[in-house]
């Protein structure tokens, strides 16, 4: 199949992004922020249905971090607590501290199973096409499993001609759109699919959404119908899909679990996530 991939019969790999770059106990107390908690987090999410945590660390004032010893840390504290039995994504996001050198330096020097990063921010033009090109290759020599973050059409199109510029060496790589970043108060809505769903050049990959506010549990069950893949937690979103706050992210989990049941979506163990992502 060319194009993004619909296939509803294909497991669904739900992944939890639990505190993400900013957000603090202000704004939520059950905010995971320590190793700890984000282990805890990881475990309680595995239980309702996740088979990727999508990690954040921070510094010991709660500032972002891409701190490499921060790192190793979090994902041995998450591993006690989960094993393999998920999927551990590093994040390359800069949030104004980092530049795309220090975000590559920093996932060679972490090794992580999995990492997501935006095209905007580590391929911003032509003139960083050979350091990405290089990061890339690397990445697939050590098989550590990209996510390439999309935040709009544009993005998608810019990605699309990477590829077929071979800038990008995966024949299936899994993207994640970003419904609704740039809206007025961040407020995401279903529809905010539609204007990337075919702007990918025709080329064949696999696809995730995550969203912000309220609607994230309607625009994940949106992309589980359409064959796509979610990513929800507190980093975007506090409020469960009858507006009330969440207790903790593995609420956020569990209505998606639910609801994929619903919709005749399998859940993908984190063993199936990776041999699907994995594949050639």
């Amino acid at each position: 199949m060319t194009g993004q991939n619909f296939d509803i019969d294909a497991p669904l790999i739900l992944a939890v992004a639990p505190n993400g770059a900013r957000k603090t106990r202000a704004d939520h107390p059950a905010m995971p922020v320590t190793a700890e908690e984000c282990a805890r987090a990881a475990a309680a999410c595995r239980e309702a249905g996740a088979a990727m945590i999508h990690l954040h660390v921070r510094d010991a004032d709660g500032t972002h971090s891409l701190d490499a010893d921060a790192y190793a840390d979090a994902i041995a504290a998450v591993r006690r607590e989960t094993g393999d039995a998920m999927i551990i994504q590093m994040t390359t996001e800069a949030v104004g501290i980092y530049q795309p050198e220090e975000q590559m330096a920093a996932v060679r020097a972490v090794r992580p199973e999995a990492v997501s990063m935006a095209i905007r921010e580590l391929c911003p033009d032509d003139g960083s096409l050979g350091a990405f090109a290089d990061f890339l290759s690397w990445l697939k020599g050590e098989h550590i499993s990209p996510q390439f973050i999309l935040y709009s059409r544009e993005d998608c199109e810019r990605f699309a001609d990477l590829r077929l510029r071979g800038v990008v060496p995966y024949d299936h790589p899994f993207v994640l759109h970003v419904l609704g970043r740039y809206t007025p108060g961040q407020k995401s809505v279903p529809a905010d699919l539609l204007p990337v769903l075919h702007a990918d050049g025709g080329l064949a990959l696999d696809w995730a959404i995550c969203a912000f506010g309220a609607r994230e549990c309607a625009c994940a069950l949106t992309a589980a119908a359409l064959g796509g893949h979610a990513r929800v937690g507190f980093e975007n979103n506090i409020f469960l899909a009858d507006g009330s706050v969440a207790p903790d992210n593995a609420a956020l989990v569990g209505q998606i679990a639910d609801g994929a049941n619903l919709l005749g979506r399998a859940l993908a163990d984190a063993d199936r996530a990776r041999a699907h992502l994995g594949r050639p």
